[in-house]
């Protein structure tokens, strides 16, 4: 595919294409997805598909960011946005620190590094799309904690910023590193329970 600025045609086949390329990303992988393979999946032509997607890279990053939009709806829900502070974290810590150390959501953010100088529009729609809409979801969850005298919390953004770095801790860095290839539902667990506790003795009321 070409290196020219990419732009992105909305028609009839639109969304077809995309899961055609949703379903054949989520199993091959960025590098290991073939044009042809996602053409078969889609059921259209090569042409059709460089008609909406003229680079590889445009079309993973909207296969990305509809499936960030879609781990979003789903934390939405399936978390109790009521429930008290312990509970709510521990559920949206989880579901954070799932898709981030997935594969898909590995590859998501080195597309994003690695593309950002030639395409930063690509990074920014993925953060609206993902890291923005945690970050308003979560401040919007603090701000009705503290109100009922659960939380105390001056900054709510960076409290929710604050929130996802611990949920990072040790296992993010080492996966991006390749000291390690893949992590365990336990060691998910360990990292989100130590997160929780970590942000709670700050902002426990």
């Amino acid at each position: 595919m070409n290196d020219a600025t990419p732009m992105v045609r909305k028609g009839r086949k639109f969304d077809q294409v995309l899961e055609g390329a949703r379903e054949v990303f989520m199993a091959d992988g960025f590098e290991g997805a073939s044009v042809d393979d996602i053409a078969r999946a889609a059921g259209v032509s090569k042409a059709t598909l460089y008609s909406y997607f003229p680079d590889k890279r445009l079309l993973f990053m909207e296969v990305a960011n509809t499936e960030c939009a879609r781990q979003s709806q789903s934390a939405l829900d399936t978390i109790d946005m009521s429930g008290p502070p312990r509970d709510v974290l521990c559920a949206a810590g989880r579901h954070f620190l799932r898709f981030l150390t997935s594969k898909f959501g590995q590859q998501i953010y080195r597309i994003c590094v690695a593309e950002s100088d030639r395409f930063p529009e690509i990074g920014r729609a993925f953060y609206q799309s993902g890291p923005q809409r945690m970050r308003t979801e979560m401040s919007g969850y603090f701000q009705a904690s503290v109100e009922r005298g659960e939380l105390k919390i001056d900054d709510l953004t960076l409290a929710a910023d604050q929130f996802g770095e611990l949920c990072k801790a040790d296992l993010w860095p080492r996966l991006m590193f390749g000291v390690i290839d893949q992590v365990s539902p336990a060691d998910i667990d360990r990292v989100v329970e130590g997160a929780v506790e970590t942000f709670l003795a700050r902002y426990g009321a």
